[in-house]
């Protein structure tokens, strides 16, 4: 823990001069140029309560620290962009603690190709590269989190979606002030943040979406790779979302074929989500529902099915409450019960 809080220090104390955002007017001394290095200081706490009447599980209610994150990001000769992030909340011991989760550079001088490198969210699925808090939801849905790389059914450390890699994206076909068509691929250890490749062998993920209509998105998944110990893996996801007028409304189907952790649990998985949220005060109060449905067997009886109902409330753009009621079915068990969670978020 003292170890990062020293290293973020570090790195705020060296760009103490430029926290603040530079304007787009700000010149370099050569009038002209852009600047050397602009940097920004950011980041968030995440604190809920939580119930459930879940039975033999304990505490069936408690206050947590969900997540408390900082970064310092920015730009280098106004053709890099930069981010070094750092979870500071957890347990003080092990990949639950604090730990670095984005540290990466990408070059940005082309719309159409830019090249990122480093530590960063996997390109798979509209919801796992989104912000915690802007996904909508008290968290992100079951088959996001079990087959996108998060607390993924193979095993890994839990990694918020990320890996370490070398990634391509850009976009295409400018109209009407939308690009038409974006693309990225990348390539990865396979293995989740913090972490070496242990089998030499290289996870694929690539993605590809048009945006037909302004605010509509439709766009297609793929990703073929390996894990030590446990062999290949080959998925893909189906997506499409709306968001415009504040309103979103977004659907996604993730499939997965390779074993997991659990052997027993056979080769395929599924899951899928739908979600809407929908303002009753624009940009101030929404109400929001979501169906999220995880298979860990792809059958019927290894089902885990939550059915969400919430709100949310902006104070401004730096404070949000959030209150939600979850029923969840648990087929393989015949359980029922309740959940209920409330979040209050903090940006800085």
């Amino acid at each position: 823990m003292k170890k990062i809080l020293i290293i973020v220090a570090a790195v705020a104390m060296s760009f103490a001069p430029a926290f603040a955002e530079p304007s787009d007017t700000e010149q370099a001394p050569d009038a002209g140029k852009a600047p050397v290095l602009t940097t920004k200081l950011s980041g968030f706490v995440m604190g809920e309560y939580n119930y459930t009447s879940q039975k033999n599980v304990s505490p069936t209610n408690t206050f947590s620290l969900r997540m408390a994150r900082m970064q310092v990001a920015g730009k280098i000769l106004g053709d890099f962009d930069y981010r070094l992030q750092v979870q500071v909340s957890g347990t003080t011991t092990g990949i639950s603690g604090p730990h670095i989760v984005d540290a990466y550079v990408e070059w940005v001088k082309y719309k159409e190709f830019c090249v990122k490198v480093g530590e960063f969210k996997r390109a798979f699925t509209f919801e796992n590269p989104m912000h915690p808090i802007d996904q909508g939801f008290y968290g992100y849905s079951t088959a996001i989190s079990k087959l996108a790389g998060m607390n993924d059914r193979v095993g890994e450390h839990a990694s918020n979606g990320r890996d370490i890699g070398l990634q391509l994206q850009g976009d295409f076909l400018k109209i009407d002030g939308r690009n038409w068509l974006h693309y990225q691929v990348g390539v990865f250890n396979g293995e989740g943040i913090n972490t070496k490749d242990r089998d030499n062998r290289k996870d694929i993920i690539g993605g590809i979406w048009v945006m037909p209509l302004d605010g509509l998105r439709i766009g297609g998944f793929g990703w073929t790779g390996s894990r030590a110990d446990i062999g290949g893996k080959n998925r893909y996801a189906l997506s499409v979302e709306y968001a415009k007028h504040d309103w979103t409304l977004r659907s996604e189907y993730i499939h997965s074929q390779g074993l997991g952790a659990d052997a027993a649990a056979g080769d395929k998985a599924d899951g899928i989500y739908a979600l809407c949220i929908a303002p009753v005060i624009e940009k101030k109060l929404h109400v929001k529902a979501r169906y999220d449905l995880y298979r860990n067997q792809k059958a019927w009886a290894s089902s885990k099915t939550f059915y969400e109902v919430g709100a949310d409330y902006l104070f401004n753009k730096n404070l949000q409450l959030n209150v939600e009621y979850a029923r969840v079915n648990e087929r393989a068990g015949h359980k029922n019960y309740n959940l209920v969670d409330v979040e209050l978020d903090v940006r800085f």
